[in-house]
């Protein structure tokens, strides 16, 4: 039976999320901001952030599947549901759950420059940063977290544990 260790409370993520919120709205006040939530992984992510932002934002979804079953990255990149908003000429930010490799970020940027939007950014909860394999830019980062396959608030393994309202450490 796998354990969970605790990582992040709930109180320490509205916080964190709270915090990024306000330098989000401080750095796109005024302008066209379209938040791009990366499925299945930064549902709730994107949905606590959007709420505690102080300016409007328009809200679309793409998913991208790269682990499977796994705790690593296949390596191999599936869009399996892209944009329905048309974002030329506005400011995108990608909302992710975690950045690991860079792999399939690193895609998704690229696909997305490929619409014409004024920027592309990137906003993730969790940049794990030991195993990248893959430099990608990330603009807003919630928490820098080290080892440890992170389940809870979203993050899934085998698409159980999303539901957990903290963030745990997977020990299998």
């Amino acid at each position: 039976m796998p354990e969970l260790v605790p990582v992040f409370t709930k109180d320490q993520i509205q916080k964190m999320v709270a915090a990024v919120a306000r330098r989000i709205s401080h750095d796109y006040k005024g302008r066209t901001l379209v938040l791009v939530g990366v499925l299945n992984g930064a549902f709730m992510f994107l949905a606590d952030l959007v709420r505690e932002l102080s300016i409007p934002a328009q809200i679309d979804f793409v998913r991208v599947a790269s682990y499977g079953a796994g705790t690593a990255s296949s390596g191999k990149i599936n869009l399996t549901k892209d944009l329905e908003l048309d974002i030329q000429n506005k400011d995108v930010l990608v909302i992710e759950d975690i950045v690991d490799t860079g792999l399939t970020l690193s895609c998704l940027i690229d696909h997305l420059k490929s619409f014409g939007p004024r920027s592309v950014r990137v906003c993730t909860l969790l940049d794990k940063r030991e195993r990248r394999e893959r430099a990608v830019p990330v603009d807003y980062t919630c928490q820098v977290v080290k080892k440890g396959f992170l389940v809870g608030y979203g993050l899934d393994y085998a698409e159980d544990y999303r539901s957990l309202q903290e963030i745990y450490h997977l020990k299998l």
